[in-house]
């Protein structure tokens, strides 16, 4: 599992961990039932603190994407489909809104990004 942290970016360390651990789950890259580096391993393999990592665990695990088990350590947690679904969708609304915003801010009409989207959302017919 590689996790790459940026430094030129201004999205936290453990929402950078915890994004890219969801995607490798929602790729399925990683499977249900697959263990995830402990906390410690994954600090040290990061050169972050232990604190960081956790924080990342903890927002996987309360969004379903984890399951940790004393002891045992973190798996990935059996998702459904419906799931998943769930998870795409709101990653496709925060790259609406951010297109939503740099449309605004740039005077692009509403109409022209409607466009934009129906010529990149063609389905397969």
């Amino acid at each position: 599992m590689e996790i790459i942290i940026s430094s030129n970016t201004s999205k936290p360390i453990y929402e950078q961990i915890t994004s890219q651990i969801k995607a490798l789950i929602m790729s399925g890259e990683l499977k249900t039932g697959d263990p995830i580096p402990s906390m410690r391993a994954l600090a040290k393999s990061l050169h972050v603190s232990v604190i960081t990592v956790q924080k990342a665990y903890e927002d996987l695990q309360r969004d379903g994407f984890i399951e940790t088990t004393i002891g045992r350590g973190s798996f990935v947690a059996a998702q459904n489909k419906d799931f998943y679904q769930e998870e795409q969708q709101r990653q496709a609304e925060e790259h609406l809104q951010a297109a939503a915003d740099i449309g605004r801010t740039s005077g692009i009409p509403l109409s022209k990004l409607i466009e934009l989207l129906s010529i990149f959302y063609q389905e397969e017919e």
